[in-house]
């Protein structure tokens, strides 16, 4: 039987479509390898695909179907992979020469929660190189582009991730964000995305760049669904000694639309100079809409936030530079050819494995840690990073959520910005503040511009209150 309109496919469509036997996950498989490998030249949102694991895991949903046994929570849903997040038997290049034919020797935690869950894993997203990066131009291999509006950016540094469910070539994608990686890219191309708390997900398997940064987090085409498998992958981890060990709601049986009485927090620093007009007023838009909804608004202050992209950018690249010192030529990486040395292999293969974006953060990292300069940047950008918590903190003990906008622009033209590093780093003032603090967020569509790309509006939730997040979310998309 033929699946039709696979491109707008939700989880509940795809599991009504099997229950009621209009299409077997097979016949889904295949058709999300068909589509994917048609529109992929398009787009750029693959760097791989997993056809023989998919039809595997598709395999053994409709035997248990036929069996009359649980498929389970997300049976026979495609999803996409970002190429940051191991998957046993496939390749995990990080979109870097350096790691270009390094295959997977176990998958991580999160990804063997959905395939436990009957996910079909059908390809490695396309990103910046090892996640570094706000427009997904910092891939070794090739730039993804926007299916909103191919010209333009997908947002990064998940963009391959978010452009594949905008793309309809998958229904469900997992990103990973360290300052706005997930949240970004899903505004930009008019999907959700989610942060979840740092330790709601196990980062077990996830290849680190700033590891009291780093999240696992989902894309898809509507909240509930994102919803869905937030709580399929959460929950404690015993190889994440980081893993939180708080208590998952059931976060679908949530959405009851009842928001009212909700009070929720606008902070002044997120409506102030450089943002752009357009994206204000669909966020400002939303924000009424939400009121219309019965919530209460409410003027607040996250006063640090001015230093939130220093600070950010002095810890997350410290850390680069300390995780990343593992690709050397020696173990599993490329190596350099043009040494005589052990001392000249590890500078050769480094410099010809890494992109200028890695090579940028690994130096300032470097610098940032080296002795006489610890103390001035590292450790300052800490105690900040304290004081931007405090913020969230003080925050939410007035209010329920926070309602902002996620980037101060809409998608931004391919190479618009890739010769100033500290405009693009400005792209997402937004979003590395609640990653500096750990709590979670959600970016949801709220309209587009007069030139029609898509703007999201973002909810920030208290640490481990998604629950609190995706209803509000709901009941803003379903209003």
């Amino acid at each position: 039987m033929a699946v039709d309109n696979y491109s707008s496919l939700t989880v509940d469509a795809i599991q009504q479509g099997l229950r009621s036997k209009a299409f077997s996950a097979v016949e889904i498989a295949q058709e999300a390898q068909r589509f994917c490998e048609a529109e992929n030249p398009t787009y750029g949102a693959f760097l791989s695909f997993c056809a023989a694991r998919a039809l595997n895991a598709a395999e053994a949903v409709d035997k248990k179907l036929a069996d009359g046994e649980d498929p389970g929570a997300l049976a026979g849903v495609p999803i996409a992979i970002k190429d940051v997040i191991l998957v046993e038997g496939e390749k995990n290049t990080c979109a870097s020469k350096i790691l270009e034919n390094f295959v997977a020797p176990y998958t991580a935690t999160a990804v063997q929660r959905i395939e436990q869950a009957g996910a079909l894993v059908i390809g490695k997203a396309n990103c910046d190189e090892f996640a570094m990066g706000s427009s997904n131009e910092n891939s070794a291999y090739y730039p993804v582009k926007n299916p909103a509006a191919p010209d333009r950016v997908p947002g990064g540094s998940s963009g391959g991730s978010a452009a594949a469910v905008a793309a309809g070539m998958a229904p469900l994608a997992l990103g990973s964000e360290t300052g706005g990686s997930i949240r970004q890219p899903a505004s930009f191309c008019g999907v959700v995305g989610v942060l979840p708390t740092y330790g709601r997900v196990s980062r077990y398997g996830l290849s680190a760049f700033a590891s009291s940064l780093d999240h696992i987090g989902p894309f898809s085409r509507n909240v509930k669904d994102s919803a869905r498998l937030l709580g399929v992958m959460a929950g404690k981890d015993p190889r994440d000694s980081t893993s939180a060990g708080a208590a998952v709601a059931d976060y679908v049986a949530g959405l009851d639309g009842n928001v009212k009485g909700m009070k929720l927090g606008v902070p002044k620093e997120y409506f102030a100079a450089g943002l752009d007009p357009e994206v204000k007023t669909r966020v400002e838009e939303a924000i009424a809409a939400l009121e219309k909804l019965g919530c209460e608004m409410v003027d607040i202050s996250l006063p640090h936030t001015e230093y939130a992209v220093a600070t950010y950018y002095l810890i997350c690249t410290a850390e680069a530079s300390a995780n990343l010192a593992r690709y050397d030529g020696v173990r599993y990486t490329m190596r350099s050819k043009n040494a005589e040395t052990l001392s000249e292999m590890y500078r050769n293969t480094r410099h010809e494995g890494f992109g200028k974006e890695v090579t940028r953060r690994i130096i300032l990292g470097t610098y940032v840690l080296s002795s006489g300069y610890y103390e001035a940047y590292y450790r300052k950008a800490q105690k900040v990073r304290r004081l931007i918590y405090q913020d969230f903190k003080n925050a939410f003990a007035k209010v329920d959520a926070i309602v902002t906008p996620v980037s101060p622009s809409p998608a931004f033209p391919l190479g618009a910005k890739t010769s100033d590093p500290l405009e693009m780093y400005l792209s997402d003032i937004y979003t590395i503040t609640s990653c500096l603090a750990g709590n979670c967020g959600i970016s949801v569509p709220c309209g587009a511009t007069s030139e029609g790309l898509p703007v999201g509006l973002q909810i920030l939730a208290d640490h481990f209150a998604e629950d609190k997040m995706f209803r509000l979310a709901d009941a803003y998309e379903n209003r």
